[in-house]
């Protein structure tokens, strides 16, 4: 069973995505402040990080950067309702070869999709 982190500073979006990727066979660790979600992190715990963008007191890159140091092996997406930041991100990590992100809103079942391609389900 693949393990997935979803981490959104909205209570709503990640309950449902927590609840629709629980339904469909993943299990799935969920926070809304991402300070709170890297003082719980463990190294080989997740398959996937998704984590939301803009977060107060946290950037999702910056999660992904101080995780990373955590677990070097661990795969990122990031799910924004803003327009993608690229230039923002290939500047922080120009290191990472794949790039993923995710635009809300998205129905549950392409957000499912979406993470069992990106964890080769």
């Amino acid at each position: 069973m693949k393990r997935i982190l979803v981490v959104d500073d909205e209570e709503g979006i990640t309950t449902l995505l927590k609840v629709g990727l629980e339904r469909n066979g993943f299990r799935v660790g969920a926070y809304t402040d991402p300070l709170k979600a890297l003082s719980d992190f463990r190294a080989d715990s997740y398959d996937l990080l998704i984590l939301d963008i803009r977060m107060p007191n946290m950037t999702g890159f910056e999660l992904y950067r101080e995780l990373k140091k955590i677990d070097h092996k661990v795969k990122v997406c990031f799910f924004t309702a803003f327009e993608v930041y690229r230039e923002e991100f290939h500047k922080m990590f120009p290191e990472l070869e794949s790039e993923c992100f995710l635009k809300k809103p998205m129905m549950i079942s392409e957000f499912v999709a979406a993470v069992r391609r990106l964890v080769g389900e």
